[in-house]
């Protein structure tokens, strides 16, 4: 039996039989008389063990390992383990459809999502509660609050799982109190009044306490936690980028902010 009729056997290509030869996978035969290999029935039996144990998932390194055990106690082993692999990828899968599940319905209940989605439940029902908010106001939504969503999804994407939990339970304590949600609406609508103002502008001051009184306890005790004010992005280049974003006197406001939150949180 030739090389192409032993792949045409057990419906793999050539090229794979050669591959398998060259990582010793399954025994090459010697070359006849005329220069050509001449194939068995063992090889044949042999590769579609090969070809089976592949199609359940198992890598060749996987594979090779179990082949060379006659007795199979590997080869139980490997399954057991491909098995718990594959429960959790459909866990994982699970969950992901959850999430995707709850996006589409969102979005066909307001016609949209925000530019941020996706984000975690707890920060996608802050960023619902804030589109509530939004509505019920009788202008534009202020500036501020559109760079709030930005920044509290860029945080939960880069911050370390420990830093997270903070921002979850933020997301949580405002979402759960409509009075909170109008308080910082209100901070929103102070922040951007400060676009144009000085820096020692009295409503710095008095928009700072304002945004410390907005975050929930449940997310001071969470911060604490973690380690201190904002975790790993509080300082350095990150802190200089995120300033750069605001005028002045909002910048002023922010650092005023981050300094009665250390006391309060202290």
């Amino acid at each position: 039996m030739r090389i192409g009729e032993l792949a045409g056997a057990v419906g793999i290509t050539t090229r794979a039989v050669r591959h398998y030869h060259r990582i010793g996978l399954l025994p090459e035969p010697p070359r006849q008389s005329n220069g050509y290999r001449e194939y068995t029935l063992r090889d044949a039996v042999e590769l579609a063990r090969i070809r089976r144990l592949t199609d359940l998932g198992l890598s060749l390194d996987e594979v090779k390992a179990a082949v060379a055990d006659d007795a199979g106690k590997d080869l139980v082993e490997i399954l057991a383990e491909l098995d718990a692999d594959l429960a959790r990828q459909e866990k994982e899968i699970q969950e992901r459809r959850n999430r995707l599940g709850s996006l589409l319905q969102q979005a066909r209940q307001n016609g949209q999502l925000p530019a941020e989605t996706p984000v975690s439940p707890a920060l996608a029902s802050l960023f619902e509660g804030m589109t509530r908010a939004a509505a019920r106001l009788p202008g534009p939504e202020p500036a501020m609050a559109a760079k709030e969503r930005e920044l509290l999804a860029l945080l939960e994407t880069g911050a370390p799982a420990r830093e997270r939990d903070w921002l979850h339970a933020m997301g949580q304590g405002m979402s759960a109190d409509a009075e909170a949600m109008g308080r910082a609406y209100a901070v929103y609508a102070r922040m951007d009044a400060l676009a144009g103002a000085a820096e020692d502008d009295p409503r710095v001051e008095e928009t700072a306490r304002a945004l410390v009184e907005c975050i929930p306890d449940e997310a001071v005790r969470a911060m604490t936690a973690a380690g201190g004010e904002g975790g790993s992005t509080a300082a350095g280049g990150f802190a200089d980028a995120l300033f750069a974003e605001f005028a002045p006197a909002q910048a002023a406001a922010v650092r005023r902010a981050i300094e009665l939150f250390g006391e309060r949180a202290g």
